[in-house]
């Protein structure tokens, strides 16, 4: 426990630079992945098929390992000169985003009640609007629920970038490991895990704040 502390207390700015990156990491693929999921999610509420195709596609890829998602990322985007660093990292976490936040705001919209839905068509509401102003906001907790998961996922698949240039946390536990060091792999574990925790709370708080009020308190 004491070469842990010293370790820390000795290397903090080092630990606080790399937790910024994989953060930014971690941030940048995932949001990426709610701007493009959560409309796919809503699109392919109107077609079962087109539906069950996009969730096999998004279920295949969250299956591949990350370190084989990392390295077909390399050749794939050494034409562009990327293929070391950040964007192969972040395309690969953006891709294995998609299903949790495809596949819940599918299930959330898809469950709604029918009766919401014709008391929005009753009151002259366009298509837009009732998407908008019902059902989006009844569908928020789901939809959150995905993020949530993808958040919590990726910052841990974010840890095997480090073997592709991309820098983060992964770094001390890479260390540790190539260095048969017992007291960075536990310093490196045990920061992604207090990231993934406060990430998991923060977007809990988030959830809480965009759902409905009449509905949080049914639901609590």
């Amino acid at each position: 426990m004491e070469d842990i502390i010293r370790y820390v207390t000795n290397n903090y700015p080092t630990i606080l630079k790399l937790t910024i990156e994989h953060l930014y990491l971690v941030s940048i693929s995932v949001g990426a992945a709610i701007f493009s999921g959560v409309p796919i999610g809503i699109l392919i509420t109107k077609d079962k098929k087109l539906a069950e195709k996009v969730l096999y596609v998004a279920s295949v890829i969250i299956t591949i390992p990350s370190v084989a998602m990392f390295g077909l990322m390399i050749p794939i985007l050494s034409m562009v000169n990327r293929g070391i660093g950040f964007w192969p990292a972040a395309i690969a976490i953006f891709l294995y985003s998609q299903l949790p936040i495809i596949r819940n705001t599918y299930t959330a919209i898809n469950n709604i009640d029918p009766a919401l839905r014709e008391a929005a068509k009753g009151m002259g509401m366009s298509d837009w609007q009732r998407l908008s102003k019902v059902e989006i906001p009844l569908a928020v907790p789901v939809v959150m629920a995905g993020v949530r998961m993808a958040v919590v996922m990726n910052i841990a698949v974010a840890t095997i970038a480090v073997y592709i240039g991309a820098g983060g946390l992964g770094t001390i536990i890479n260390e540790g490991i190539t260095g048969t060091n017992s007291t960075k792999l536990i310093v490196g574990a045990v920061a992604v895990s207090l990231l993934a925790i406060i990430a998991d709370y923060l977007f809990l708080l988030l959830q809480k704040i965009l759902t409905p009020k009449g509905l949080s308190e049914v639901t609590s």
